[in-house]
């Protein structure tokens, strides 16, 4: 049962009176908080990947340092305007008049120069920042592509793209947010404190009593509001995962009449945020009600004790302005001290999200001493092997097998007998947890893991095509393919016929996983890929599972080509795929049960010709359709 956004934000406001907000922000499948010895290290990590832009770093540094300075000129000149050459009312007015326009336009010439300083500035720090985060992303994305499938696995939906985006944007932005900004902002501060006590102590002193409540207000605002917003985003993340996953199966949610349901969820979700969000609206109220006073009294104070001093003869009316004037350009850097904390913490949460996923090691890293796959392939051979997913529970039991080359190997069995981790150790995808995979009598191990998949196809049963055009999806494993050799590949497979009537034909975009194709036209695709990258080894996954019967008689001669003079390893629930194959694998709760031919299978009697029998028995198409689930 859906809980109503109003039980929703109860929760909410509950666990917020129990400080269950004030933790770091996590992230999908984000690991337990490192300790400050792996963070340190992450840290010096980090460093190096600056080094190379270290005068890059150095130089808006500087510039931000001239233009903090320049902009400590101005009160100072107000000041001599108002102390010096408005009151003097017995020197020549011509004078005096060609000094005031001079000193402004010098002015007028120095706010021109330091907003162009600081234009400079950020221009540097956006090109830095532009070549720091592209160069993290793509080492970060390579890794993502090299990293093990149970690593992959593990992360949630959207821990991926999180860490790709939000995270390197964070992991940037600790440049300016944690080492720049509040570096300058402190020199801004020292300086500006410095040119008060210059001008006047006593008044400096009024002004400095504005430093704590301003900091406060800060830190209110950290830890108030900031980890409202924080859940709001998280909020708004889960809404949009789950509006992805709604459209993504759009057939079942009308199928099983869940529109209503969805609608409900979807407004309760965006309710609840709308509950956070005025929470945060009358927290920031508060905060905004606290500058309101801090600032206007800070300025009746510089003014009360300023003119008292003006008063007993010892200030200027022209001290007054500046330290207005002052007073004011000390709240931005204070603010910005303060945020950078919590930014900054932020960054490194970040820091520890990309680089842990850096520091792991990389799928089946080559081996010191790796050679390249030898040709031809003449065998493939598992010696004894055994395998498992999690520890103590095995998928695979002592299994033993000789494959020569050219030969088709048909894989059958009931669901979850591991037909499937068999051929993940053929591709690589897995490595025995005991015993050896052979390739001519070398360990899988030994080979370099690029030579050898170079030598490999694969047709799932799931067929997955990118949203590209059809050219592109049946060139997509023989990069620089011709245009004739992609026809050729798709007339073999039966698929140039449907594809020409297409309104682009192979330059027609298919959207996203072939959402514009049919099932039998999106395996069919499938097919021609693995034709033009014209394997050595194939590994078919049910490959003509989504085609109708019409469909599959159409690329049956073509799969027969494909597989021609080929080692291919065949997971088939139809009949028609299995008899002609060299060799039958029955696999049984991760063992070898039976091993021959389809007339040699049914011959002993066993469960291969018990699978056979049942088929026959709840089915009217016989011999053309074995399903054996």
């Amino acid at each position: 049962m859906l809980q109503s956004s109003k039980v929703r934000y109860r929760e909410f406001r509950e666990k917020r009176m129990r400080g269950g907000l004030r933790t770091s922000p996590s992230l999908s499948s984000e690991r337990p908080v490192r300790d400050r010895g792996v963070r340190k290290r992450y840290l010096r990590e980090y460093r190096k990947w600056l080094w190379p832009y270290r005068w890059r770093l150095a130089t808006v540094f500087v510039l931000a340092l001239v233009s903090a300075v320049l902009n400590l000129v101005l009160p100072m000149a107000t000041k001599y305007i108002v102390d010096d050459i408005l009151p003097n009312v017995k020197g020549d007015p011509a004078k005096r008049l060609s000094e005031l326009i001079w000193l402004s336009a010098g002015m007028i010439a120095l706010l021109t120069f330091t907003q162009g300083i600081d234009t400079l500035r950020s221009y540097l720090m956006s090109i830095l920042n532009a070549k720091v985060i592209f160069r993290l992303r793509q080492r970060l994305f390579d890794r993502f592509l090299r990293l093990p499938l149970s690593d992959l696995s593990e992360l949630k939906s959207g821990g991926i793209v999180s860490r790709l985006s939000q995270d390197t944007d964070k992991v940037t932005g600790m440049v300016q947010m944690g080492l720049i900004t509040p570096g300058v902002a402190a020199m801004r501060v020292i300086l500006t404190v410095g040119v008060l006590f210059f001008i006047s102590w006593r008044m400096a002193l009024v002004a400095s009593l504005m430093i704590p409540p301003i900091v406060l207000i800060n830190l209110i605002w950290i830890q108030k509001v900031r980890p409202i917003y924080r859940t709001m985003a998280e909020d708004r993340e889960r809404i949009d995962a789950r509006v992805t996953e709604t459209f993504g199966g759009i057939r079942v949610v009308r199928a099983f009449r869940r529109e209503r349901r969805e609608e409900r969820d979807y407004a309760l979700g965006h309710h609840t945020i709308i509950r956070k969000n005025l929470l945060a609206e009358r927290l920031q109220l508060v905060v905004n009600a606290g500058w309101g006073l801090v600032v206007p009294a800070t300025t009746v104070a510089i003014v009360g004790v300023g003119g008292y001093l003006v008063i007993r003869g010892m200030g200027s009316v022209g001290d007054i302005i500046a330290f207005q004037m002052y007073a004011i350009m000390l709240l931005h850097p204070l603010s910005l001290i303060v945020n950078s904390f919590s930014t900054t913490q932020q960054a490194l949460a970040a820091l520890e999200r990309v680089f842990d996923i850096l520091e792991r090691p990389q799928e089946k890293p080559d081996r010191q001493n790796a050679i390249e796959c030898p040709f031809p392939i003449e065998e493939i051979r598992f010696d004894d092997v055994g395998f498992e997913y999690r520890s103590g529970l095995p998928v695979l039991h002592n299994v033993s097998l000789t494959v020569p080359a050219g030969k088709v190997v048909a894989l059958v069995g009931p669901s979850g007998g591991g037909k499937t981790t068999l051929t993940d150790l053929v591709a690589r995808f897995y490595d025995p947890t005991v015993g050896a995979v052979r390739i001519n009598g070398i360990d899988l191990r030994d080979l370099r893991l690029g030579s050898y998949r170079n030598r490999l196809a694969i047709v799932p049963q799931e067929t997955f095509l990118f949203d590209g055009t059809v050219k592109e999806n049946v060139a997509y494993g023989a990069r620089g393919a011709s245009d004739e050799a992609i026809l050729d590949a798709a007339r073999r497979a039966n698929a140039h016929e449907f594809i020409e009537r297409l309104p682009e034909q192979y330059d027609t975009i298919i959207g996203e996983r072939g959402v514009k194709l049919s099932g039998g036209q999106r395996q069919r695709i499938s097919i021609a890929r693995a034709i033009l990258a014209d394997p050595e080894i194939l590994i078919l996954d049910e490959a003509t599972s989504n085609l109708d019967t019409e469909s599959e008689q159409l690329i049956q001669a073509s799969i027969a080509e494909l597989l021609s003079n080929r080692t291919t390893f065949v997971i088939a629930h139809r009949l028609s795929t299995v008899t002609h194959a060299d060799m039958i694998v029955v696999l049984h709760l991760g063992r070898i049960v039976e091993l021959g031919t389809h007339t040699e299978l049914l011959a002993a009697d066993g469960l291969y010709r018990e699978m056979v029998e049942r088929q026959r028995r709840f089915t009217d198409v016989g011999e053309n359709a074995l399903a054996w689930e």
